[in-house]
């Protein structure tokens, strides 16, 4: 049998949350065998703790938000978590100062570059697994959102992702045959929005730390000189650059696919609120945090309860 593993020593980070836009410092702690992932808000009285548990899942729009049993939140975990789940962290202790993980670049990169520059650490305990034994499947009709589990010897994932309509993503693939080394597929993989959702998301309160640094922004029509002015203007930015893929930004997509690649990276952050490492076969298409957390949370009642 594997044995569990943790840091070699904290790694701290700091920005700003994509939503709440305030500045956050966050420190991920080496933790003992059978800690899991536990988040700490340590501006709060008492520093109260919240397990990444799937159970704990109170929001999930643009982002997946834990709610601990006093009321405290912490949200946007998803980047931070598939990165520890991505590099084979079984245990850690996550101090955080405000509400929401720094976004950083949008990715993971961050996070795994500093993991892997100070190593993991073996503890003296056997790995425990969530192995899927049976078919399970999450479906949602009127969205054409399915999540399908099934039964193998390792973790897998296949994603798929479909915008109707939209002349900047069709349909578009994304699989992962093993976390480890093949992790560095996704890691990279930046969070996306369409250009044409930006007003509504600020109206309901959300992406008040989002700009171009740390999100991919598809434009989904033409826009006039007298917008793209207004745009630069609204943005801060000396020139604004649309690109023949639809990305307003100075970078272009670093894959063809990379909104299928996050959209992975999302889900394998998502599912890691299952408890456990999970041994089995994943297939989802047009999913989200929403159906992400679901259905982690079914995999605990199938599998683990």
């Amino acid at each position: 049998m594997d044995k569990q593993t943790t840091l070699n020593q904290e790694l701290a980070f700091e920005g700003k949350g994509l939503h709440t836009g305030v500045y956050v410092h966050i420190t991920l702690r080496p933790a003992k065998a059978d800690t899991g992932y536990v988040f700490r808000r340590v501006d709060l009285e008492g520093k109260p703790e919240i397990k990444a548990d799937a159970r704990a899942v109170s929001y999930t729009q643009r982002g997946t938000v834990l709610t601990g049993p006093a009321g405290e939140k912490i949200s946007t975990i998803e980047h931070v978590l598939s990165a520890l789940r991505g590099l084979g962290v079984d245990n850690c202790e996550i101090d955080i100062d405000g509400p929401e993980v720094p976004i950083l670049d949008g990715s993971a990169l961050l996070y795994t570059t500093a993991i892997r520059k100070v190593g993991l650490r073996t503890l003296d305990a056997e790995r425990k697994y969530l192995v899927v034994t049976h078919k399970v499947v999450y479906e949602d009709k009127a969205k054409g959102i399915s999540i399908i589990a099934m039964p193998d010897d390792h973790f897998a994932a296949h994603v798929c992702i479909a915008f109707d309509g939209s002349r900047c993503l069709g349909n578009q693939w994304a699989a992962i045959e093993s976390l480890g080394e093949q992790y560095q597929e996704v890691e990279a993989c930046r969070t996306f929005v369409f250009l044409h959702e930006i007003q509504p998301l600020l109206q309901m309160g959300l992406i008040k730390g989002g700009d171009l640094d740390n999100a991919i922004v598809f434009v989904e029509n033409e826009l006039t000189d007298e917008q793209k002015d207004a745009l630069r203007k609204q943005l801060g930015r000396e020139q604004i650059t649309i690109h023949p893929s639809g990305v307003l930004n100075a970078k272009d997509l670093q894959y063809a696919n990379e909104p299928a690649r996050h959209k992975l990276l999302d889900l394998i952050g998502d599912l890691s609120l299952a408890l456990l490492p999970i041994k089995g076969r994943i297939i989802a298409t047009r999913s989200g945090h929403g159906s992400n957390t679901v259905f982690a949370q079914m995999l605990i009642k199938e599998f683990l309860a």
